[in-house]
Order: structure tokens, then sequence, then C-alpha cells
């Protein structure tokens, strides 16, 4: 039995973790996978997605999962609210999408 921390969208984290690990011969697979999985615990345990519908849940996840691979992911996450409100795209809730990217933030202490 699998934790509902790796059910979708959280599953993403774990894709992440083995693409960044084959694309990058530098990157321990083992330690890539431990990293996703405790954010994937601990945005879950934190309720960081709580009040979205699975579509803005699973643009959340996708969106960290770009963020947390990027040279600065400290800065990228905490970008993310400013940009999701000023171009909500095919967001349902902008300002639920808003809120998940600062409580992320927050739970992950970046």
């Amino acid at each position: 039995m699998t934790s509902p921390a790796f059910d979708p969208p959280y599953d993403q984290l774990l894709a992440t973790a083995e693409r960044v690990a084959a694309e990058r011969p530098e990157v321990d697979p083992d330690m890539a996978r431990e990293v996703f999985e405790e954010a994937a615990t601990l945005l879950y345990n934190g309720l960081a997605l709580e009040g979205l519908d699975d579509h803005d849940a699973h643009l959340v996840v996708a969106g960290l999962c770009d963020d947390l691979v990027s040279g600065d992911p400290s800065a990228a996450v905490r970008r993310r609210p400013e940009e999701v409100l000023a171009d909500p795209g095919e967001l349902h809730d902008p300002r639920g999408v808003a809120a998940a990217y600062e409580i992320s933030a927050r739970i992950l202490q970046l």
C-alpha cells in the first residue's frame, strides 16, 4: 500500500525525481527520490493543496516540480504567487493557487 502523499497530484514529484536523476548523471537517484518523497509528504501533511480542485492542484504540483529543479528553487517558488495573479491562464481559482504556492514555500522552508 502506498501513502496518499504519493497519489496524484503528488506523484508528479516522484516522477520529477526519476527524470532529474536520469537527465543529470551527477544526481544520485536514491537521494533525488528521498528528497522528492520528503517534499511530497510535507506538502500532503501540510495540506498545501487544501481547497483546490484537481485541475488546479495538478498545476500547482507541476509548477513546484519545475521550480524545485531550477537554478534557484527558493526564488522560483516565491515568485509563483505574483505570477499566478498577474496571469492566471487556465486556473480555476488563481487566488487559491497563489495561496497554495505561498503555503508550499513555507512548508518546504524556501
